[in-house]
């Protein structure tokens, strides 16, 4: 497991471990993982991992049966690239697994990836999957859309800053259209990815049950809280000089690809496997925001 400390690899393990598969966690951070059983967990191995390493990356997939990369970055910092992660080390996984001999290979990418988009992120994720499926035939690609969840760094921002502004400044006119999806459902497909019997090179994209515009989205969130901020929009233009400005900044608070982001959708096709295909019903953004609230872990 790459990217197994990570918010959506945390949860992965723990649904693989449900499932008792032994696994192995490969990480820069190897202290930080742990697993539904705690740190003491037999099964549960955490091995220190370097993915842009060619023989860190191997020695972690020695004697391993399947992988699942769950790498990703959505900031740029120095040598850490969108290249450098999505699509070099991307490759460079795939073709350790493929010449460790390992038998299913997931590589998590994201709804909307596009070698050909104008925006450098989306572009290299598109990249990325070409460079993984080019290494490893048999790959199965899962592009999740937004995701949410306890302590992530959507929902509970968002919530946030609409309980501590009367006035919220919406990206562009909150047109975007979004189908955010809970994390855990998102962890609970691969692992039944893994799980199944022969291996499948099938592109999943899984988004939530229920598509809103952003400005949409951000009223039920609202609602769901009690909540009636006056919601305002500001041009993307703005946006885009906001963000100039903030990357300016030793740990800027905004950057230009994710104003970028906000201008594309990301829903996920009504004709590409989803969580259908793996008897799932994936739960809804209120719902889950309503348990959140009830256990006062956001905000």
């Amino acid at each position: 497991m790459f990217g197994g400390t990570g918010f959506l690899g945390n949860r992965i393990v723990r649904h693989l471990r449900h499932r008792e598969f032994p696994v192995r966690i490969a990480s820069r951070h190897p202290d930080r993982a742990h697993g539904p059983s705690g740190p003491e967990d037999p099964h549960l191995q955490s091995v220190r991992a370097d993915i842009h390493d060619e023989q860190s990356v191997a020695d972690a997939l020695a004697g391993a049966y399947g992988v699942v990369n769950a790498v990703s970055l959505y900031r740029e910092r120095g040598p850490e690239t969108f290249h450098s992660v999505h699509v070099e080390a991307a490759r460079r996984v795939a073709a350790q697994a493929r010449r460790a001999g390992v038998k299913r290979l997931v590589h998590v990418s994201g709804i909307g990836a596009d070698a050909a988009s104008p925006s450098r992120y989306v572009r290299k994720r598109g990249e990325g999957e070409r460079a993984v499926r080019a290494e490893f035939a048999d790959a199965c690609l899962v592009r999740p859309a937004v995701m949410f969840g306890p302590n992530d760094a959507f929902l509970s921002t968002v919530l946030t800053l609409l309980r501590r502004l009367p006035i919220y400044p919406m990206f562009g006119r909150g047109r975007t259209r979004l189908r955010p999806v809970y994390v855990e459902d998102v962890a609970e497909a691969v692992a039944r990815i893994v799980e199944r019997a022969e291996p499948h090179p099938t592109v999943f994209e899984f988004g939530g049950p229920t598509p809103y515009s952003y400005e949409e989205l951000l009223r039920a969130i609202a609602r769901q809280a009690g909540l009636t901020p006056r919601l305002i929009p500001i041009p993307f233009v703005v946006w885009h000089a906001l963000a100039w400005v903030s990357e300016m900044l030793p740990d800027p608070p905004l950057a230009r690809n994710q104003v970028e982001l906000m201008q594309i959708d990301t829903v996920s096709s009504p004709d590409m496997p989803g969580f259908a295909q793996l008897d799932m019903s994936p739960r809804s953004i209120e719902e889950i925001l309503q348990d959140m609230l009830s256990r006062r872990t956001v905000g």
